[in-house]
């Protein structure tokens, strides 16, 4: 848990996710107490209520747990995917799947994330683990 300087306020948990990804690092929190892994970032974890959480590296492994394309016309973008993803340290996380084609996009797939920076605010995105 981030301790408070005297007189800076602290940044609280979803300041901190966003700045790591603008750095290029992917993390997600960790409670000391518990041992288990929450995303979205949170002040408290969602499974024991303890306070004290750290940031860790996930391993960025996962597999597609469900997803939808959403169809667009060819001159707003195109069609794309939006999926959930199952992390191996438990969370589940909702991006998309690059570098697949829509159609061979499956639930089981196993995929690898990327931190995707230079669109604007930063993000996570997955690809399929082979093409990692």
């Amino acid at each position: 848990m981030q301790r408070e300087q005297a007189g800076v306020a602290p940044r609280g948990p979803q300041e901190q996710y966003f700045s790591k990804l603008a750095e290029g690092h992917f993390q997600i929190q960790r409670c000391t107490a518990c041992g288990a892994h929450q995303f979205f970032p949170r002040v408290l974890c969602m499974h024991c209520g303890a306070q004290d959480l750290a940031w860790t590296e996930p391993s960025g492994a996962g597999t597609v747990y469900s997803f939808s394309i959403v169809r667009r016309k060819p001159e707003s973008g195109g069609d794309y995917n939006v999926a959930l993803v199952d992390l191996q340290e438990g969370v589940r996380m909702m991006s998309r799947v690059d570098g697949v084609a829509l159609d061979s996009l499956r639930i089981g797939m196993p995929v690898r994330a990327r931190v995707l920076r230079g669109e604007g605010q930063p993000l996570v995105v997955f690809v399929p683990a082979e093409d990692a």
